[in-house]
């Protein structure tokens, strides 16, 4: 009899996962669906907060470009840059999905799955992370958020989306408002705003929860960055 491997920590990770579903033309499909109602969601999101089309936007875990095609239009030329675990699906969405694919160099879609975010300029205005820490175990959170504060330095704002659960539901499923269930130790997972305000605060963030009604009953968290301590020190 077969040992029974234990579950992937998020269907991403699965091999062959992008290459299959390029191949069979479901690159807006594994982004989550829902692409004009989110894509368009994102951007309102984003403009609430501030955003102007001479800001600079860092769409993590960009996917097929589904924020991307709205953004890039948006922003000035070259005001828009993107990261994913997947390169070839950023280059898929950037060809097949924006007005104009040459509005976006290349060079401005980063392979990335570990917030390491290598060749991104420093001078970023805006990032948002939407349904990425969903798919992904707390912990990788936990070490994203400082990594993402030293390398956003001048950040007017994080917006990112989680999901929460009450402390005493947190170590179960938990159903959220609109159905869907979430888990502290597999996809979609959850975890307590205690937990998320305690890791903000640790690597120098100040939070903001949002009401918004966003999809599949995820919470949105904005993000600034606290003055450094440091800086001005003798």
């Amino acid at each position: 009899m077969d040992e029974m491997k234990p579950p992937l920590s998020s269907p991403y990770l699965a091999p062959g996962f992008y290459e299959r579903a390029l191949a069979a033309g479901r690159h807006r499909d594994i982004v989550g669906g829902r692409w004009g109602e989110t894509g368009r969601a994102q951007l309102a999101l984003l403009r609430a907060e501030g955003m102007e089309p001479h800001h600079k936007l860092l769409d993590i875990g960009a996917g097929a470009l589904r924020l991307g095609c709205l953004a890039v239009p948006f922003l000035h030329p070259g005001h828009y840059w993107a990261s994913d675990a997947s390169r070839a699906l950023m280059l898929h969405g950037r060809a097949r999905e924006l007005p104009d694919p040459a509005a976006l160099p290349e060079a401005q879609l980063i392979e990335d799955s570990t917030f390491d975010l290598p060749g991104l300029p420093e001078d970023m205005d805006f990032a948002i992370a939407f349904g990425v820490f969903c798919h992904l175990p707390p912990e990788a959170l936990r070490a994203a958020l400082p990594q993402l504060r030293a390398r956003l330095p001048h950040l007017r704002a994080l917006l990112m989306t989680v999901f929460l659960a009450p402390p005493a539901a947190h170590g179960a499923a938990f159903r959220q408002a609109d159905g869907v269930v979430t888990h502290p130790a597999r996809p979609p997972y959850h975890l307590t705003e205690a937990t998320l305000r305690d890791w903000a605060q640790a690597a120098r963030w100040q939070i903001s929860l949002r009401p918004d009604i966003l999809p599949r009953g995820q919470i949105l968290a904005v993000l600034t960055c606290l003055p450094d301590p440091n800086r001005n020190a003798a």
